[in-house]
């Protein structure tokens, strides 16, 4: 087992099978990947892996080192911040990349703790393949500076306030974190940017295909690491293994590793297998392979599923959203997962599979209690499946103490059918108010029929208000809960009659 790291095959062993990709690299060095909070929420340990691409053969994703582990990337390719930079002749300071030149020019870097991490996410969104610059901006990245001007908030007034005029979507800054330096110099940095050069080894590394799928078989001291070829071999595998931790990204086992030092004496890894990385839309349906992570999702749809659309930007960071996978946030069962209000809402049903063959269960019959569901010992979740046509009007209301990268303390989802001034159908799904997610039955059947005016609203509020169990916690208090589902309703119908009204 070896993984490739700045351009060199490195051995994986004698790390155990629980080592994260930040310990195995730390060990080795690489000591520019730090450890900040240990669960995915700075960034301060992001490295870049070689992915399948969207646009082109590969992608360079920007991922969080500390939750995943080093046995998960056997036989794919690591860049780290130290591998950014192209080396000197002996004797001679290497020339720094051109993301890394901007961060220093432009003051973005004080402690230079985070600086790191926030330099790795940073390019991975250099290499994004669509990234592009507006019209009035050119390339210059040969000098380190932005021909639109200086890289300050005047000069992005050009895009908007998240999208740089180079086409940097700040969002892929998201995940990172930084305590001293301050954003703007760091945004700044961002803007500046150019276009990777024609000779950059980077950039030409998205032309050729990413590492294929290897299967892998580590064990250390009673413990094991497996990922199978196919599905039907880990189908077979989970069977004689029911006891076994079953990880994509690992965004949720990574933090139980690393904060609650949980150990199992058996992962099985199903990140890479074919069967779970599958995208269909047809004239029925849209089918999403359970182990496809919110990232692809997301570039890949495009925008066809509007309340999906809606999600990805709230759903934690884009580090987390590079490796997340609605399989893993559905196999968790948390009430307060931001993806199964969406899909409650678009009446999305889940594919189970095991050894024996699949079944599809409606995801309003998946949830049976906290963190628990219909999902059978030997089980995986295949694909999530959302029905077409999609309802006219949706929205997703995230209530939460941050805008981004943050848990809900109450998440709304609505897909309504509005015609002719009647609502025809409607489907609302809720987290962070039951133990499970769930659909809010009443209010729907307060609204369905009836015309779509603020009288009707303001009654369905009221049943809205009173949906779930919701709870006290250090997030929000019951009350709060209940007043923030009847007041997204409300908010969903000021914006469809200002919309009318504009």
């Amino acid at each position: 087992m070896r993984i490739t790291v700045n351009g060199r095959e490195t051995p994986i062993s004698p790390a155990a099978p629980h080592t994260t990709v930040l310990d195995f690299l730390r060990e080795r060095g690489l000591t520019g990947t730090k450890e900040g909070c240990a669960e995915g929420e700075c960034g301060a340990c992001s490295v870049l892996v070689a992915r399948p691409g969207v646009h082109k053969p590969t992608d360079w994703v920007a991922v969080n080192a500390c939750l995943v582990p080093v046995a998960a990337l056997d036989g794919q390719e690591v860049v780290t911040s130290e591998g950014l930079a192209t080396p000197g002749a002996p004797g001679t300071a290497p020339t720094l990349h051109p993301v890394q030149e901007e961060m220093a020019v432009r003051g973005g870097s004080q402690c230079g703790y985070c600086t790191p991490g926030f330099v790795c996410s940073m390019a991975a969104e250099y290499y994004r393949p669509d990234r592009c610059a507006h019209a009035d901006t050119t390339d210059a990245h040969d000098t380190g500076t932005a021909a639109a001007g200086t890289g300050t908030a005047a000069d992005s007034a050009a895009a908007d306030a998240e999208h740089g005029p180079n086409g940097f979507d700040l969002h892929a800054l998201s995940g990172n974190l930084c305590r001293c330096t301050g954003y703007r110099p760091i945004r700044d940095a961002a803007f500046a940017v150019g276009a990777p050069a024609d000779d950059d080894p980077l950039a030409r590394r998205r032309e050729q295909d990413p590492p294929a799928p290897v299967a892998t078989a580590y064990t250390r001291d009673g413990r094991a690491f497996l990922r199978k070829d196919t599905l039907a071999e880990t189908l077979r595998l989970l069977r004689e293994r029911p006891d076994a931790v079953v990880v994509a990204g690992s965004t949720d086992w990574g933090v139980e590793v690393n904060i609650r030092s949980r150990r199992a004496d058996c992962v099985v890894a199903v990140d890479r297998l074919p069967e779970l990385r599958e995208l269909r839309v047809t004239s029925d349906g849209v089918e999403i392979g359970a182990a496809l992570t919110l990232t692809e999702i997301e570039r890949r749809l495009d925008g066809e599923v509007p309340l999906l659309a809606e999600l990805f930007p709230q759903f934690a960071s884009r580090l987390i959203r590079n490796g997340a996978t609605l399989g893993g946030n559905l196999g968790t069962g948390s009430p307060i997962g931001d993806s199964p209000p969406v899909l409650l809402a678009l009446e999305a049903s889940v594919v189970l599979a095991d050894a024996d063959g699949e079944r599809e269960v409606p995801l309003a019959e998946y949830f049976t209690g906290y963190r628990q569901s219909v999902r059978r010992p030997g089980e995986l979740i295949r694909a999530v499946r959302v029905p077409l046509p999609l309802s006219g009007l949706t929205a997703f209301h995230k209530i939460a103490k941050r805008r981004f990268d943050d848990i809900s303390s109450v998440a709304v989802a609505f897909a309504l059918d509005v015609e002719d001034g009647v609502v025809r159908k409607a489907r609302i799904g809720l987290g962070g108010v039951a133990a499970t997610p769930i659909r809010a039955l009443a209010t729907e059947a307060a609204l369905e029929g009836r015309p779509w005016t603020s009288s009707t609203v303001e009654a369905a509020a009221a049943v809205l208000r009173a949906e779930g169990t919701p709870m006290d916690d250090h997030r929000a208090s019951a009350a709060y809960r209940s007043a923030m589902l009847g007041q997204s309703l409300l908010k969903l119908y000021a914006r469809t009659t200002e919309a009318v009204s504009s």
